[in-house]
C-alpha cells in the first residue's frame, strides 16, 4: 500500500536522468537566424562588390566585426535561453521532489505515531509497576518486623508436658540451650531480608533467626539503619561494594581495626557518604542506631566466622547488612 502511495504522489521519472532533447526550438531559431544574416551579408557585399585590394587593416577588422558579431549576440542569447529552460526543468522537478518528500515524512510520522501509542503506554505501565516495586520495598522494610511478629504462631495451651519442659526450664535449661543452632545458610539469608512479599524462603529464615537472641538483635539493628537509610533515599540495593576478600574479614574477626582491613569499607558511593556522614552529625537518634548496628555485627560476626568457610563469608559481603556495615563503618571511621 506504501509503495502504491508513492507512486502515486511521486511523479514516473523523478529520480531518473532528465531526458532533453538535443536540439530545442532555441536552436533552430538561433540557426535560422544566422543563416538569414549570413544570406545577407553575401547578398551585400555581392552587390556593392568592394574592392579587398584597398581595404586596410583597421577597415577588415571593422567589416568582419560587423558580420560577426550579430551572430555571437544570436548564439549568447540563445544559450541563456537554453539554460533558462533549463533551471526552470530543474527548479519543477525539485519542487515536486519537495513536495513527495514532505508527504512522505507526514505519512511516516502518522503511522510512527499511531505505532508508538502502544508502546509509549506499555513502558509508562512499567515505570508505575517499578515505582510501585521500590515503594512496597520501602514499606516492607518500615513494616517487616510487625508483619514477622503477627506471622508467628499462637502459642498453645499449656499441657502437661508443657509443664514438665517449664519445671526443666525452671531448673536452669534456657530455651536457647533446646533450640537447634541456625544453619549459616539461613544466618546470610535472614541478614540480606526478603526480596520481596513473595520471598517465602526469606521470611523462613528470618523467622528462624529472630528466635536466636544475639542474631535477632543484629536483625532488628540492621532493619531500624536500612529504614532510617532509606528515609533519605539510600538503599542497598544501589549500591555497587568492592567486596573485600574473606582473610580480611577474618582479621576484622580477630580485632584488627584501622587501615589493615580498610578493604572492607568498599562503599564508594560519594553521594551515599555524604548523606549518611551529615545525619550522623546533626540526628543523635541515627548516630544511636548506627552504633549499636555496628556493636551487634561485631559481637554476631565473631560467633560467625567461627564456623563460616570462605564461601559464607562471600556470601555474607554482599548482603543487605553487610553493604550497611560498609557503608556505615566509614562513616563511623572504623577503616580510617
Amino acid at each position: 500500500m506504501a509503495e502504491d502511495q508513492d507512486s502515486q504522489t511521486t511523479p514516473m521519472g523523478l529520480y531518473s536522468r532528465p531526458a532533453t532533447a538535443r536540439v530545442s526550438g532555441v536552436e533552430i531559431v538561433a540557426l535560422a537566424l544566422t543563416g538569414i544574416w549570413i544570406l545577407g551579408c553575401v547578398l551585400f557585399f555581392t552587390s556593392i562588390q568592394p574592392s579587398f585590394s584597398a581595404l586596410d587593416s583597421l577597415q577588415f577588422v571593422m567589416t568582419a566585426m560587423a558580420i560577426f558579431m550579430p551572430i555571437a549576440m544570436i548564439w549568447v542569447a540563445a544559450f541563456v535561453a537554453r539554460s533558462s529552460r533549463v533551471l526552470r526543468e530543474e527548479n519543477r522537478r525539485l519542487q515536486v521532489a519537495v513536495d513527495a518528500l514532505r508527504q512522505n515524512y507526514t505519512g511516516h510520522l502518522q503511522q510512527n505515531g499511531r505505532s508508538l501509542e502502544p508502546s509509549i503506554a506499555k513502558k509508562l505501565d512499567e515505570i508505575a509497576a517499578a515505582q510501585r516495586k521500590t515503594e512496597s520495598a520501602i514499606a516492607m522494610f518500615s513494616t517487616s518486623r510487625d508483619a514477622i511478629a503477627a506471622a508467628r504462631p499462637v502459642p498453645a495451651p499449656p499441657s502437661e508436658i508443657e509443664d514438665e519442659d517449664q519445671g526443666l526450664l525452671a531448673l536452669g535449661t534456657s530455651s536457647e540451650d533446646i533450640t537447634p543452632p541456625l544453619d549459616n545458610a539461613d544466618i546470610i539469608r535472614a541478614l540480606h531480608f526478603p526480596e520481596n512479599a513473595e520471598d517465602q524462603v526469606g521470611f523462613n529464615a528470618l523467622r528462624r533467626a529472630l528466635k536466636d537472641r544475639q542474631l535477632s538483635q543484629l536483625v532488628q539493628a540492621a532493619q531500624d539503619v536500612l529504614t532510617l537509610l532509606s528515609q533519605d533515599g539510600i538503599y542497598m540495593d544501589d549500591l555497587r561494594p568492592d567486596l573485600a576478600r574473606p582473610e580480611i574479614w577474618r582479621m576484622f574477626a580477630e580485632g584488627k581495626r584501622g587501615r589493615e582491613i580498610a578493604a572492607l569499607g568498599g562503599v564508594r558511593d560519594r553521594s551515599s557518604l555524604a548523606l549518611a556522614a551529615g545525619r550522623m552529625k546533626q540526628d543523635p537518634i541515627f548516630r544511636d542506631a548506627v552504633h549499636h548496628f555496628l556493636r551487634r555485627f561485631d559481637q554476631s560476626f565473631i560467633e560467625l566466622e567461627k564456623s563460616a568457610t570462605d564461601a559464607d563469608i562471600a556470601a555474607l559481603g554482599d548482603t543487605r547488612t553487610a553493604r550497611a556495615f560498609m557503608l556505615l563503618g566509614r562513616v563511623a571511621g572504623i577503616f580510617d
